[in-house]
Parts: C-alpha cells; structure tokens; sequence
C-alpha cells in the first residue's frame, strides 16, 4: 500500500494528507473510538469541524490527526483526535507521536497538545496511553461524562532524538 505519488518531507515518516482519503479511512474504521451509524452510512470526511492536520505513513500503516476546535470540556490547545499504528515499518509508536508532535508545533507553535484515551477500550488495558507516556506526555485529567483519560505535552517538553 506504499504511496509513493504523495510529497512531503523525505525525512519525515509521515506525509500530509487531506481529510477522506481512502487508505486513511480503512485505517480509521479500524478504530476503537470510530462511531459507527444505525443506518450504516459512512460520511466521506471523518476527521470532524475544525482546523486540522491529517498525517499518513508512507505505507499506509498508520494515521494521526491533529484537530484545533472548540472543546466541549473546556480542554484549550491542539487535540490528537486519532492515532493508530498497524505497522511497524518506521519506528515506534512513540517515535511516530514525537514526529507528529513536531509536526503540529511547526503548524500551531506554543500550543498545549491533548488527546483522550478511554482506558477500557485500548488492547493494553494495564497502561493506556503508554506510546504518549513513553513520547512524553502526562496524564492531566479524567473526562465526566465518559470517563477517558486526558493527557497533554506542553510545548516546552520538545522530544530529544535520543529518547
């Protein structure tokens, strides 16, 4: 499935990619978080309002995207709104988020980053959101109604390539 007619940067492992787009949504559909409609109709865009950044591995084994909104819990900053990693081609998926999150601060600099887990949907139930943990991001907060998991990286916590 590699993608060889898209452009981005040679040394970067993922490439922008704009929402609706085919390899990105069988990724997507495989996600626990993807709602799935009575009717069973699948909308053409899935990324949500918002300004946002799509990223794409250059084989199509994984998808991150980035979503600035307005938060209906009050969260303020830049908002993983899905990752998911089914190969293993680049790196890590803690080495996949760092190269995101440098992605998104070229994109919003100085913004808080966040994303949600709902701990009783991830495969490693003992310690989700482990490839942010390990890619430098705390856990900061726990959702009412739902109960997912928040964490944030602040924009002064740049990943080292070392680590």
């Amino acid at each position: 499935m590699r993608q060889p007619f898209l452009f981005g940067d040679p040394q970067s492992v993922w490439i922008q990619i704009r929402d609706a787009n085919d390899s990105a949504r069988q990724i997507f559909d495989r996600h626990y978080s993807r709602y799935h409609y009575a009717d069973g109709r699948k909308p053409a865009k899935f990324i949500g309002p918002g300004e946002y950044l799509l990223l794409m591995t250059r084989d199509a084994d994984a998808i991150f995207s980035w979503r600035k909104f307005i938060s209906a819990d009050g969260q303020q900053g830049v908002n993983c709104a899905i990752f998911r990693n089914e190969g293993v081609a680049y790196a890590s998926s803690s080495e996949l988020i760092k190269e995101a999150m440098r992605l998104a601060w070229e994109r919003w600099p100085g913004e808080r980053l966040f994303t949600y887990i709902n701990p009783r949907a991830v495969r490693r139930k003992r310690d989700p959101g482990r490839c942010f943990i390990r890619a430098g991001w705390k856990q900061c907060g726990v959702t009412k109604a739902r109960k997912l998991l928040i964490f944030e990286v602040l924009p002064d916590v740049r990943p080292s390539p070392e680590s």
